[in-house]
């Protein structure tokens, strides 16, 4: 059984289509991103999850049971941390966790409340009122408050957006505890280079559609643009090389070259070309395509 069944789920505002036929199965344990442009539909898919949006076609279950009919039985196997910093501003840290705790039907939850503050830094924060903290520490609370009755399936909105590095170390050391625990994990997030070190599985939205969905290491590989730089210390560019380089003007404005390959094995006819034309190379470096080079290219409609 999936931890988290999403079956062409569709959404309209009117004259907008938010959603247009979203279906994912995200199994358990899996660390699975959800990424996309803003506007592309993830916080209206992630609103349906949670129970927020109805959607207009389609289905979401989380361990089974559907987002609507069975909406309190999904809704305890479900954390989300919104993108919004939303809190009550006359209770401190504390009781807000357990006022959270509360609302679950859980007791005597205390032991967990603290060790929860503890892993994200909040200890010496938990009898400070709300509307006294930093927003780096509101964002601390909101994720707090999404783990509070230790959900098997925790969604991430943004989690990290306009935050400290401190924080961003600390929420993602804890998260991927978590995930090692057997917790679900989805995020959505702006800084690919998260996505990229955190998710074994990513799917990408566009205009409420999946454009793209796979392990990250294979999106990666599917992408071509891979470069090698090279700086010449003698000798030219020959003229078989030429057609890789991605900057024209390099050709002109002097002795260092960035060239594009799609592979390791392209390397070495490069070098044996440039052997066999008498250059001599000076210093060379490969820059191998990240996750926000597919980004990039899946949302220009390249790839």
């Amino acid at each position: 059984m999936a931890a988290l069944q999403i079956v062409n789920v569709e959404k309209r505002y009117k004259s907008l289509q938010a959603l247009g036929g979203v279906s994912l199965s995200i199994e358990e344990g899996e660390f699975f991103g959800l990424l996309g442009p803003n506007g592309a539909g993830k916080t209206t898919l992630i609103s349906i999850i949670a129970g927020l949006t109805q959607a207009n076609a389609g289905s979401v279950s989380i361990h089974g049971y559907d987002v609507v009919r069975d909406y309190r039985a999904a809704r305890g196997r479900l954390g989300v941390v919104p993108q919004e910093l939303v809190f009550d501003p006359f209770f401190t840290v504390r009781e807000t966790l357990c006022m959270q705790s509360g609302y679950f039907g859980l007791k005597n939850n205390d032991q967990w409340i603290d060790e929860v503050m503890a892993n994200l830094d909040l200890t010496n924060k938990a009898d400070v009122n709300m509307r006294a903290l930093s927003g780096g520490m509101k964002r601390r609370v909101l994720v707090a408050q999404a783990l509070v009755h230790k959900p098997p399936v925790i969604v991430l909105d943004e989690p990290t957006a306009g935050v400290d590095v401190e924080l961003r170390q600390t929420l993602w050391k804890f998260i991927s505890r978590l995930n090692r625990e057997g917790h679900t994990i989805v995020l959505t997030t702006h800084y690919l280079e998260e996505a990229e070190a955190l998710c074994n599985r990513i799917a990408m939205l566009k205009a409420g559609k999946v454009v793209a969905l796979d392990s990250t290491s294979n999106l990666v590989k599917r992408i071509s643009n891979s470069q090698l730089i090279v700086r010449l210390a003698r000798g030219a560019l020959p003229d078989a090389l030429k057609p890789l380089v991605s900057h024209p003007d390099e050709l002109v404005s002097g002795n260092k070259y960035t060239l594009r390959i799609n592979a390791y094995n392209d390397v070495e006819p490069i070098l044996a070309a440039l052997r066999e034309s008498g250059a001599v190379i000076d210093d060379m470096q490969l820059q191998q395509a990240d996750l926000e080079d597919v980004f990039i290219q899946i949302m220009e409609g390249e790839k």
